[in-house]
């Protein structure tokens, strides 16, 4: 039963809402809209020829998940990328996920079910069809939250979604990285090798490699993508 009041959201809205958000959220990975560029309501009925409910309903979710920024006269912008920021946000998880496998390294035995359906994950993704970026970026938050749930540590646990949030932007552009997804099915495969063999420096090492190389991806194409735009 509906609730008084509730507003219900016709399927045709969020079929187009969800047309709108692919559309939109290619585009910007692709640097098409640059930091700051103001996104109005009216603009994008016009692109999509579409009514405004879907095109609110998008623009909330972009803001959700991180690609644009709400404005007090109810437009939006693309979300300006702070170096600084990514930089600290990746030292930071850089730092919880070393302890994380430094501590399933020492204690392997309580953690075997959630390696093995890991390493069956990560083994059918490298010898899979392609996948998109965005699931590929989901499925490797995914990989990193696992590990961290079986550390045992909720607080840990809690920092490190927090941080994932923040970064779920950028994981999404590493991917779009040529070869990426393939280097990263294999580093975590070696990851959960050496959390298996009990080898803590090889799986500090392997942890380490996985996220300063996503860290690179990242930083390269903001910086080549903000030296082309503002050469516009």
């Amino acid at each position: 039963m509906t609730r008084k009041n509730e507003r219900i959201v016709p399927p045709e809205f969020s079929s187009l809402s969800a047309s709108i958000v692919t559309t939109l959220k290619d585009q910007i990975l692709h640097w098409q809209y640059p930091p700051e560029y103001r996104l109005t309501e009216a603009e994008l009925c016009k692109q999509f020829d579409v009514s405004r409910s879907p095109v609110r309903e998008a623009l909330r979710i972009l803001a959700t998940d991180g690609f644009v920024q709400r404005m007090p006269n109810r437009s939006y912008r693309v979300k300006q990328h702070n170096l600084q920021e990514i930089e600290e946000l990746y030292d930071v998880r850089l730092a919880l996920e070393l302890f994380v496998v430094e501590r399933l390294a020492a204690r392997n035995d309580d953690v075997q079910s959630d390696i093995a359906a890991l390493k069956r994950t990560w083994t059918g993704l490298l010898n899979g069809s392609p996948r998109k970026d965005e699931e590929l970026a989901r499925l490797d938050t995914q990989f990193h939250e696992t590990l961290a749930h079986a550390s045992g540590n909720k607080s840990l646990l809690r920092q490190l979604r927090a941080i994932n949030e923040r970064l779920m932007l950028f994981r999404i552009i590493d991917f779009a990285k040529t070869h990426r997804a393939a280097s990263t099915c294999r580093q975590h495969l070696d990851i959960l090798k050496c959390i298996l063999a009990k080898n803590v420096a090889g799986a500090r090492k392997a942890m380490q490699k996985n996220i300063e190389e996503g860290r690179n991806n990242v930083h390269s194409a903001i910086k080549d993508a903000l030296a082309r735009s503002y050469s516009l």
